[in-house]
């Protein structure tokens, strides 16, 4: 049997309709567990939305034992109100992660379209077509609110669990070590030099 290393929850926040995904990672490959969105528009009361949310992700939780909670965080849009009630959304399945004392991370919409696709701006279907060829699940799923929170899923295991997150993560940091070098340098060469310089 399969030693199953963590189980990520994605989630992409919704008033209408939240996607939420469940991904497990085996031998550093990760596989989809479920794919499927939580419909509130029959609910017109908002805080029930926002009650139903709540429970459904403590469900969830209580249900697969996931490691970790990836979210995508809100678009900063025009629509202010929108925007509010994308972050309560948000705000609750926080909350229901921190009372079960589970980890999470929030990650933007343009950070996850750029790990998946390589594209930062590219569109839902473009998302949901790389999904589809990176981790072949078999039913293509109704909604893509559904593919955008397995987006975030993938996200959080490419940063965090991927074997080369930590590669990419110490080349990173020799990276930011370099340019800070390369800073000091010029500053050192301006005081020892103050005549090379022009006002």
């Amino acid at each position: 049997m399969q030693n199953v290393e963590k189980i990520i929850l994605g989630i992409d926040p919704g008033t209408q309709i939240l996607g939420y995904s469940l991904i497990e990672v085996v031998e550093d490959k990760p596989r989809v567990m479920v794919l499927d969105v939580l419909y509130l528009k029959k609910i017109s009361d908002f805080n029930l939305r926002i009650r139903k949310i709540f429970d459904s992700t403590l469900r969830l939780i209580d249900t697969f034992h996931p490691d970790h909670l990836a979210i995508e965080a809100p678009f900063f849009g025009k629509n202010v109100q929108s925007m509010l009630k994308l972050g309560r959304a948000q705000g609750v399945a926080i909350a229901a992660a921190m009372s079960r004392d589970l980890s999470f991370s929030e990650y933007e919409p343009a950070t996850i379209k750029q790990i998946v696709t390589g594209n930062g701006t590219a569109s839902k279907e473009q998302v949901a077509m790389m999904l589809r060829s990176i981790l072949q699940f078999p039913d293509e799923p109704r909604y893509f609110d559904a593919t955008d929170a397995l987006a975030v899923a993938y996200t959080c295991f490419m940063e965090r669990w991927n074997p080369l997150a930590d590669i990419r993560q110490q080349l990173n940091v020799k990276k930011k070590r370099q340019t800070k070098s390369r800073r000091q340098s010029w500053t050192d060469f301006v005081q020892q030099n103050p005549e090379q310089v022009q006002s």
